[in-house]
């Protein structure tokens, strides 16, 4: 599945931090841009996964379930 979500970067003395505006809580850091970044999107991945468990958790064991795709 594809997905795209806002980085917001900022530089804060050495550091450059990050944020998913689109995502509370998906925060990321590093010591350049691209390790910044990738910091974020482990976080965006994480919370996702973390999100999809938990709504998951309270499907009955004898509902179907399918996949869908949202174009962009």
């Amino acid at each position: 599945m594809h997905n795209e979500f806002t980085a917001v970067i900022e530089k804060d003395g050495p550091w450059y931090i990050s944020y998913c505006p689109e995502i509370p809580g998906a925060n990321g850091q590093g010591r350049t841009k691209d390790e910044c970044l990738e910091s974020l999107r482990e976080a965006v991945r994480l919370i996702l996964e973390d999100r999809r468990e938990q709504a998951l958790r309270g499907v009955p064991a004898d509902a179907s379930q399918d996949i869908i795709a949202i174009p962009g």
